[in-house]
């Protein structure tokens, strides 16, 4: 079933491994973006002003929110092969991609599986490497709410985004992800010792972004991205922490159009 509010559809896609929620919106040249670890509370100003110029796929990954959960999942390049079917069950092809955090590893897993399938790439705040500096923050040792807040620098967005108070349904919301990213995610914690050794061979434009108060993923990470891969170049989001989608959307996607208009 598809509904359609907000100027964004919203619909269940079924995929061989079970259903996919996906928001979508937008026309033209079309973009794949996908989510962060902690998901999404519903049709985000990001989404809204890409949609402005971009068709845009907002995919929830297999486990999170609302989409099912394969019972056999236990990786990232699971993961990532899952979307990849997604993908072309959506025909998707030429696309670009914007990973944020916890996506933009999905999306370097898949580049190395099908660089064709990608005619740009941004990952933004991406894990997935090793930091070689410092370590990516391990939100088990927080509750959810505390490690969403983490990732905003002004907690003033952070509530106008969730509310001062957590709804049980945003709360119960993270708990899934969380469950879902200990079963992907959780040794080593957050990256792939083998995915440093295959990023040479991507040579897709990529742009690399984070924010300059990242608290949950070390600058290492994204030093590692643009020293692996061999097509890449960086921006850095002034006052800003992790969750750059959210804090300052309007920086991102001024970056994104500019990106993609070279």
């Amino acid at each position: 079933m598809t509904t359609i509010a907000q100027g964004y559809s919203e619909a269940m896609v079924e995929v061989g491994y079970g259903n996919v929620h996906l928001m979508k919106a937008g026309s033209g040249r079309r973009l794949l973006l996908l989510q962060d670890d902690i998901g999404s509370p519903g049709w985000l100003p990001l989404y809204r002003d890409l949609a402005q110029s971009f068709e845009v796929y907002v995919p929830s990954h297999p486990g999170f929110g609302k989409s099912e959960r394969p019972a056999w999942m236990r990786n990232v390049r699971d993961l990532a092969i899952a979307h990849l079917w997604l993908a072309k069950n959506l025909g998707l092809d030429s696309v670009t991609v914007v990973g944020l955090g916890f996506g933009g590893w999905v999306a370097a897993e898949m580049a190395t599986m099908r660089q064709d399938l990608f005619n740009k790439i941004v990952l933004v705040g991406a894990v997935g490497v090793q930091p070689l500096e410092s370590e990516i923050v391990d939100q088990f040792l927080l509750s959810g709410e505390e490690y969403a807040r983490l990732g905003f620098h002004d907690q003033s967005v952070f509530e106008a985004t969730y509310g001062s108070e957590m709804s049980p349904e945003q709360l119960e919301t993270w708990e899934i992800n969380r469950e879902m990213t200990i079963r992907l995610a959780w040794t080593p914690y957050m990256f792939n010792q083998g995915l440093p050794h295959l990023l040479g061979m991507v040579d897709t434009p990529t742009l690399v972004v984070r924010g300059a108060q990242d608290k949950v993923v070390p600058v290492s990470c994204a030093q590692r991205y643009l020293d692996l891969l061999p097509n890449a170049r960086s921006e850095t989001i002034d006052n800003c922490g992790h969750c750059v989608d959210v804090e300052k959307p309007a920086e991102l996607v001024a970056l994104i159009e500019e990106f993609l208009a070279g």
